[in-house]
C-alpha cells in the first residue's frame, strides 16, 4: 500500500514539475519587445487597468485591459482582428496580469510574449502621458 501511495506521489510530483503553470507564457526583454513592435512583427499591449494609464504608458501600446479581455471584449475584439498575423507583446504593473492575459490568448491560438511590467521597459522609451478619453 505505502508502494502504490508513494508512486502516485511521485506521479503528481513529476508532472507538477514538467508542466508551466496556466499562465506562464514565454517571456521577453522589454528591449527585444520594442524592436519586435518597430518592425511591425508585433502588437504592443498594456493590459493594466484605465485607472493605471495615467502614469504613463508605453508609446505605441494600445491600451486594453485584462478585465476588458476576461468580459465583455468591447476593446479587444476590434483590436485583435486588425492584429492578425502579428504576436502580442503584453505589459501591465509587475508581469502578472499579462502573464493570465497572455495564457488566455495563447489558448486561442495567439503568439503571445509577456514583457512583464511597465516599470521594466528602457529608460529611453517614449512614455505617452495623453490617455485616449474613456467611451
Amino acid at each position: 500500500m505505502k508502494k502504490i501511495l508513494f508512486a502516485i506521489l511521485a506521479f503528481a510530483a513529476a508532472g507538477v514539475l514538467w508542466t508551466r503553470p496556466a499562465f506562464a507564457v514565454p517571456k521577453i526583454d522589454p528591449a527585444v519587445a520594442l524592436e519586435k513592435v518597430a518592425t511591425g512583427g508585433a502588437v504592443l499591449i498594456d493590459v493594466r487597468e484605465p485607472s493605471e494609464w495615467s502614469g504613463g504608458v508605453v508609446d505605441g501600446a494600445l491600451l486594453l485591459s485584462l478585465s476588458d479581455l476576461q468580459g465583455p471584449r468591447a476593446l479587444w475584439a476590434r483590436e485583435l482582428d486588425a492584429a492578425k498575423g502579428r504576436e502580442l507583446v503584453l505589459y501591465c504593473r509587475s508581469g502578472n496580469r499579462s502573464g493570465i492575459a497572455g495564457a488566455i490568448l495563447e489558448k486561442e491560438g495567439w503568439t503571445v510574449w509577456n514583457a512583464g511590467g511597465y516599470s521594466a521597459f528602457p529608460k529611453s522609451s517614449p512614455v505617452n502621458e495623453k490617455i485616449p478619453p474613456k467611451k
